[in-house]
């Protein structure tokens, strides 16, 4: 799923391109798509675009006559710039947004559509989709420390949480508590001044120094590798690979289809934390250290 790196970048593209010009039509192919129905898609129709700017995870656009779209990719939906009158691609195109002199087209590759559009009239209407996370490169420690405390959660489910934190996901979450040195299921009630004080640091350090790659990586193009898993992360989706400090093979907990990886020497002191995947069937069998499992698999 885009997250805060990706969806900046797109949005810098966007604005780019489409501020200043105007939104000759909007096609919509899937009706799983639009979730809204009041004002219609036809409304944005001739209307120029005054701003593009983000919402979260969402990218809005707003057009004169105070309305606005906003378009939630979710976990496969992406973005592309065409020729201007481009078609959609068969089974995965679901929308296009045509300006005189170029396309911007949406996909999803995947068969379950959950992307979204909403078109909304004035800002009460736009702000009724933003959960309350707070940003954490634009407010202060406080905010974050607040916002960590509301609840008594494990870090990667508060990181994750769009009514706590604005733009995180389980991508750079995963990249936020390696570069913290943390456990990703550390209660947020348990957190000293001094694992705080680095998790402040690390979010902020790691969404810049994301945002700064991935800007440099697409230059002047727009973006179309835009990806949950990269060759430079240092534990998402790494699962099996050496860490990048200190060579330790990453380690992953998978739960409802959503996994986690993290580093067991530089985040947990050497603890395997269980794999509820396979945690109910191994129960006690489960190893509890790297060591362990060397061993286990040593003696099969």
């Amino acid at each position: 799923m885009p997250e805060l790196p990706d969806v900046t970048v797109y949005v810098e593209h966007l604005e780019r391109r489409l501020v200043g010009r105007t939104l000759e039509r909007l096609r919509v192919a899937s009706p799983n798509l639009l979730r809204t129905f009041d004002p219609p898609a036809e409304a944005v129709h001739g209307r120029e675009v005054r701003s593009v700017r983000r919402l979260a995870k969402r990218i809005v656009f707003a057009l004169d006559g105070d309305l606005f779209v906003a378009l939630h990719l979710m976990i496969s939906g992406r973005l592309h710039w065409k020729d201007a009158g481009a078609k959609l691609a068969r089974r995965v195109g679901l929308a296009a947004f045509d300006f005189p002199h170029g396309t911007l087209t949406l996909t999803e590759a995947s068969t379950h559509q959950r992307a979204a559009l909403h078109v909304l009239a004035g800002e009460r209407a736009l702000a009724r989709l933003d959960a309350g996370g707070v940003d954490p490169l634009e407010v202060r420690d406080e905010a974050i420390a607040a916002a960590l405390a509301r609840e008594n959660h494990t870090l990667k489910r508060s990181l994750t949480d769009p009514r706590l934190f604005s733009g995180i996901g389980n991508a750079y979450s995963d990249e936020i508590l390696h570069a913290a040195r943390l456990s990703p299921l550390r209660l947020t009630s348990k957190l000293t001044d001094a694992e705080l004080g680095r998790l402040r640091v690390a979010m902020r350090e790691v969404l810049v120094a994301w945002t700064d790659r991935l800007r440099a990586e697409a230059g002047e193009k727009f973006p179309e590798k835009v990806t949950a898993f990269r060759s430079g992360m240092a534990v998402h989706g790494r699962y099996g690979k050496p860490c990048p400090v200190c060579g330790t093979p990453v380690q992953r907990i998978v739960y409802a289809g959503n996994e986690t990886n993290y580093c067991p020497t530089c985040q947990t002191g050497g603890r395997l934390l269980a794999d509820r995947a396979l945690s109910r069937l191994l129960r006690e069998d489960w190893p509890r250290t790297l060591e362990e499992m060397e061993e286990r698999k040593e003696g099969t």
